[in-house]
C-alpha cells in the first residue's frame, strides 16, 4: 500500500469516525458535561467501542501487511504534560480535540471560537516551551517505544483478543446497568 493510499484511507476513516461521533451525540456540550459529572456515559461507551474497533482494525491491517506501526517514544513526563494540557482544555471548554472538530462541523460557535483558539494557543505554547521541556520533564520516566505486547514478549493478538473481550464485557455490563 502506497503512502498516498494510506493517507486517503486515513482521511476516509477520519470522516467516518467524525460522523459516528456526531451521530452518537458526543459533539454536544451537554453530553460531554454529563459524562464529566458521571450522569451520562455515552462518551465512555463510544470511546471504548472506538478503542476496540481501532485496536482490532489497526492490528488486522498490520497483520495483512497493509500498514506498518511506528510507535513513538513515550515517558511518564510526556504523559503528565499531555494530560495536563488536555485536561485544562477539556475543563475550560468541555470538548476534547475530536469532539471539537465534530462540534465545529455541527456549527457550534463555542467550539469554533474557543476550541480552535485553544488548540492554536496550546500548540503554540507547547512549541515555544518544547526546547526547555525536551531535556527535562519530557525525559522523566522514559520507556521508549515499549508496548504491552513487547513488554510481555508475546504476539500482539495475545493481548488484543482478551483485552477486546474485557472491554466488550464492560460495555455490555454498562448497558445492562442502564449507564
Amino acid at each position: 500500500m502506497t503512502k498516498r493510499s494510506q493517507l486517503v484511507w486515513g482521511v476516509v476513516f477520519g470522516i467516518i469516525f467524525g460522523f459516528l461521533l456526531q451521530k452518537g451525540g458526543v459533539t454536544k456540550y451537554d453530553v460531554i458535561i454529563g459524562q464529566l459529572l458521571l450522569e451520562d456515559f455515552t462518551v465512555i461507551k463510544i470511546m471504548l467501542s472506538a478503542v476496540v474497533t481501532g485496536m482490532i482494525g489497526i492490528h488486522l491491517m498490520k497483520s495483512l501487511g497493509w500498514i506498518q506501526l511506528s510507535p513513538k517514544s513515550g515517558s511518564w513526563g510526556k504523559n503528565a504534560i499531555g494530560g495536563l494540557i488536555f485536561g485544562l482544555g477539556f475543563a475550560l471548554l468541555g470538548y476534547c480535540p475530536g469532539t471539537i472538530a465534530g462540534a465545529i462541523g455541527n456549527g457550534y460557535l463555542d467550539a469554533l471560537v474557543g476550541g480552535l483558539t485553544g488548540i492554536l494557543l496550546g500548540s503554540g505554547l507547547l512549541a515555544a516551551a518544547y526546547p526547555n521541556l525536551r531535556g527535562g520533564i519530557l525525559k522523566k520516566g522514559d520507556f521508549g517505544t515499549l508496548t504491552l505486547p513487547r513488554l510481555l514478549k508475546v504476539n500482539d493478538w495475545i493481548v488484543i483478543i482478551p483485552l477486546s473481550g474485557l472491554l466488550i464485557l464492560l460495555l455490555y455490563l454498562m448497558e445492562r446497568a442502564g449507564l
